[in-house]
């Protein structure tokens, strides 16, 4: 890529801003530029790359998709580079300006958005957490650069990315306040053929280990359906009979709706609940204290209520 000899470690940079923020007006503002200086350092770029590498959709910019493909790359490269002239040096957390994108489930955002936001606040005020839903189809989001962390059951990963198990976490039932189910001693039979049972799946699969626990006792549930995240099942649950799902983690959400969570009365798997993310930051001292925050965070939210 003759062209791409003339491209300094300032464009590097300014690249990696702007594929975080997709904005020049956005990549100008962390950058302390005008935004005609940021027009012009894009100009310097699609020239270097030979590539748009931000156009135009409605209203709003997106990457092409060479820049999707360098986009992690860009990025370990700006990392490295912020290191090597940093050697010996502990990073400032409070004068670090960074955005950091968390893969997960909603139900991550819903419960530990809150305590991570804060802990941000406190210790690296410069610091945006970016939280971004788990997709139906499974890509390399870490790989790519999509993602700094993902977080929560991570059950399909490159075999470069790391992982790290927090803690081992069970599933419970959860319907309405005063739901029939909740009356007398529940039973597997009662479980299945009390009422019509609400699947969270983001692929939107009708059976899961509940199926297959119930299969084992010659028994069967009526499955009515599926849904994407487990907030939104709560609030289905909330209006009807259905019995749904939720995780020991997430019962603070169940909770705050007035929904009753109880103990499946079955043999199910324990849930593996951690993070994971892309080798190149194992040395970045920001994406260390992302973890360690959300290792914490998460730790806090293994011991609430039983």
């Amino acid at each position: 890529m003759t062209q791409s000899a003339g491209l300094d470690l300032n464009l590097l940079v300014a690249l990696d801003v702007l594929l975080e923020e997709e904005s020049v007006q956005g990549a100008a503002r962390r950058l302390h530029l005008s935004e005609p200086a940021m027009s012009r350092t894009l100009g310097r770029i699609r020239k270097a790359l030979g590539d748009p590498v931000l156009v135009r959709a409605g209203r709003r910019m997106v990457p092409t998709p060479h820049a999707l493909a360098v986009r992690a790359e860009v990025s370990a490269v700006v990392e490295r580079a912020r290191a090597l002239f940093a050697p010996g040096r502990d990073t400032d957390l409070r004068a670090l300006t960074r955005t950091f994108t968390i893969l997960g489930h909603d139900a991550i955002a819903a419960t530990h958005g809150a305590a991570l936001y804060a802990r941000a606040a406190r210790e690296a005020p410069g610091i945006r957490l970016r939280f971004l839903s788990e997709s139906h189809v499974d890509a390399p989001f870490l790989r790519q650069g999509t993602a700094d962390l993902e977080v929560g059951v991570i059950d399909s990963v490159a075999p470069e990315v790391h992982v790290e198990t927090v803690y081992e976490d069970r599933m419970l039932g959860v319907v309405r306040a005063g739901h029939p189910l909740l009356e007398g001693e529940l039973t597997p039979e009662r479980f299945a053929g009390a009422a019509g049972h609400l699947i969270v799946s983001r692929r939107g699969r009708q059976r899961g280990p509940v199926d297959d626990a119930l299969a084992e006792l010659g028994l069967e549930r009526r499955v009515v359906g599926s849904v994407g995240t487990y907030p939104s099942s709560l609030f289905v649950l909330r209006e009807t009979d259905l019995i749904g799902l939720i995780s020991q983690w997430g019962r603070p959400l169940a909770d705050t709706l007035g929904l009753v969570t109880f103990e499946i009365p079955l043999r199910l798997p324990a849930v593996q609940l951690g993070f994971a993310w892309h080798p190149r930051h194992d040395a970045d001292p920001a994406h260390a204290w992302l973890r360690g925050c959300v290792r914490e965070v998460m730790r806090d939210g293994s011991a609430g209520p039983s």
